[in-house]
């Protein structure tokens, strides 16, 4: 990770400690609310119904907690796509609240009911389960199983990494942080170090939680990962 991407784990870090007794990483309990920010991803031509399916299954940080529809990361991965001329469809299969156990529990029933077999998915779980205190072992286990059903079914994958919060101590740290860049070595898979690299150090483009990014931090959180989902897909490279 960039130097600039670990200054941004460690004021995350401490935003993340501050927050703690939030719980969870946008409580599905939480009702969604549109933000005052005018960053919404613009529409842009319409998508062939045969175009390359992205899903973008992860927590908050990809449902697009307290966003209007199209200041998601899924709408504004896709637009950003679309500027580069790469044409795909990109489905927002994020759910607030969601552990990593959650998410292994829904993702085989979101890759059957999947119009046509996913060119990828953007798999992004943890930090749920960091804000928890799960323990390290069961976010890399359920990480792990979910990249094995992705690699059976043959379905590249870009796993975004997350880290964890200071307070939690650093023998926490040392089993969590890795977990991420671990099974991407394991597996092979495209791998974003830092969903919120680039975004968490400024003010500006994060909500007043200090944990999730507003609409221009959406923007550019979807302009880091876009060149890892082109040379992902088919046809872009």
């Amino acid at each position: 990770m960039r130097t600039a991407g670990w200054r941004s784990c460690a004021l995350y870090g401490c935003a993340i400690a501050l927050c703690q007794p939030l719980a969870a990483c946008g409580s599905a309990e939480t009702p969604s609310a549109s933000t005052n920010d005018k960053a919404a991803a613009k529409a842009g031509p319409a998508i062939p119904a045969d175009a390359p399916l992205v899903i973008a299954f992860g927590d908050s940080l990809y449902a697009g907690y307290q966003l209007a529809p199209k200041e998601g990361l899924a709408p504004q991965l896709q637009a950003a796509l679309t500027q580069d001329g790469v044409v795909a469809r990109v489905q927002n299969a994020g759910v607030s609240g969601d552990t990593t156990a959650a998410g292994r529990q829904r993702l085989t029933y979101v890759l059957d009911n999947a119009k046509t077999k996913p060119a990828l998915v953007v798999l992004g779980l943890g930090g749920n389960d960091m804000l928890r205190g799960i323990g390290p072992d069961q976010t890399r286990a359920n990480l792990d199983a979910m990249l094995a059903e992705l690699k059976k079914r043959e379905i590249p994958v870009l796993l975004t990494g997350m880290v964890a919060a200071p307070n939690l101590g650093n023998d926490y740290a040392k089993a969590f942080n890795p977990i991420y860049s671990d099974l991407a070595g394991k597996y092979g898979v495209s791998f974003y170090p830092f969903i919120l690299d680039n975004v968490v150090t400024d003010k500006k483009l994060m909500l007043a939680d200090n944990m999730h990014p507003n609409a221009k931090g959406v923007t550019v959180i979807a302009e880091g990962l876009a060149p890892l989902v082109e040379q992902a897909l088919p046809n872009t490279q």
